[in-house]
């Protein structure tokens, strides 16, 4: 398979965040794409379409200068910082969000895959900060936190109004040391009180288990291996002497837009639509299409299983496979993360994330907020005799089988 080059950070999973570290699996990433913030003064008689201008910031900049007692704690780039924050939460989408340099460097280091935190993505749902899915063998996986938990408070400080950035940059910290969640489980009527100790995170790419003849294919996320991965996968099934395939995408936050495309070219025939990014304020669509790689030696059966940890490219590709008709879905209705940002270096170390698009299946179906809703909908049962005992497989591999 002649598989392609990633020669730009493209990636498409929400802003869900690894919390404890500023790893961002949903952005759309641009090296290219350099602008500078204009000066204050050619700002100032700036107008906007409904009359407003900055003589009012700058009118409450000096006012807070002259009068409050607490100017002088604060630097001025702090102040800065704030107000752009505070003008990009105006605009009520939790993806589009600005950067310190600290948040920045943060984020650039932790794309490398290794880090220290909890193991976590993080997310908002309908304005609450959400577990999107724990990481596999993560320390968070293993405190009990489960997809759908909603943070309340982080070390007893309240999550209610802070941004994802600034959660994470609370959760994170150096390996060995302790992070207290308050988290809501949905169904219960008190929230719960969850210590975390902080450690090395590894990100984990694939696993491959033959369950009851069918040939399983766990995908963590799609980082920067998940491609040659994926492809040793395929090997092995061709080797299996079955022809039944389950790809398990449960708690698969997303990742590189290109590996979506390129896994899904497995299976989609060359040419067809596997996603196609809806530009707004562009008024047109970027259509991405199969590179019709076919590696199969007779085509599989298949499922696809997922969660509402599933998000953004696992999204992507559980849509693609199912409005082609290549597979049923298997599972429960998936995160929803559905939308594109561009990261765009600002001055003095800062960033920019905007959403610029939204993803649609081939079928035109809207994935931001909606999420990709499954043809079987089987919920997770956790069986207290055997814990190990997985029913939302069990169920796909029935359906696999034609059961």
């Amino acid at each position: 398979m002649n598989k392609i080059q990633y020669k730009n950070l493209v990636l498409v999973i929400a802003i869900i965040l690894i919390a404890g570290t500023s790893f961002t699996l949903g952005v759309y990433a641009s090296t290219k794409k350099i602008i500078s913030l204009p000066s204050a003064s050619a700002s100032v008689t700036a107008a906007s379409k409904d009359n407003t201008d900055l003589d009012l910031f700058f009118s409450v900049w000096n006012t807070l200068k002259d009068k409050s007692i607490h100017y002088s704690e604060v630097k001025d780039s702090d102040r800065i910082y704030g107000a752009i924050q505070g003008m990009t939460a105006s605009l009520g989408d939790p993806y589009t969000t600005f950067m310190t340099p600290k948040e920045s460097k943060d984020f650039n280091e932790s794309i490398s895959g290794s880090f220290d935190g909890i193991g976590a993505e993080l997310g908002k749902k309908d304005g609450i900060l959400t577990i999107v899915a724990p990481l596999k063998g993560s320390p968070s996986e293993k405190s009990g936190i489960i997809s759908g938990d909603k943070i309340v408070s982080i070390n007893g400080k309240s999550a209610s109004d802070i941004s994802i950035e600034e959660a994470v940059s609370q959760i994170r910290g150096k390996k060995g040391t302790i992070v207290k969640l308050t988290i809501y489980r949905s169904g219960e009527k008190d929230v719960r009180e969850i210590e975390i100790m902080r450690d090395t995170i590894v990100i984990p790419t694939t696993k491959t288990e033959i369950v009851d003849g069918v040939f399983v294919i766990h995908i963590y996320n799609f980082g920067e291996h998940v491609v040659n991965e994926f492809e040793k996968a395929v090997n092995e099934f061709k080797k299996s002497g079955t022809n039944y395939m389950v790809l398990d995408l449960r708690g698969n936050p997303g990742g590189y837009l290109e590996a979506a495309v390129d896994i899904a070219s497995d299976f989609v025939p060359k040419g067809k639509t596997i996603v196609s990014e809806d530009l707004v304020k562009e008024g047109n669509k970027q259509v991405h299409t199969s590179y019709g790689y076919n590696p199969f030696n007779m085509t599989p059966k298949v499922v696809v299983l997922v969660d509402e940890g599933s998000a953004s490219a696992s999204e992507i590709l559980a849509g693609a496979l199912h409005d082609h008709g290549i597979a049923k879905i298997v599972g429960v209705k998936t995160f929803g993360k559905g939308s594109v940002q561009e990261l765009l270096p600002m001055k003095g170390g800062t960033s920019l994330k905007v959403t610029i698009a939204r993803w649609l299946t081939p079928a035109g179906i809207t994935i931001d907020k909606n999420g990709i809703a499954p043809d079987i909908e089987v919920k997770r049962e956790v069986d207290e005799k055997n814990p190990k005992k997985d029913n939302q497989l069990e169920k796909a591999i029935s359906v696999v089988k034609g059961n």
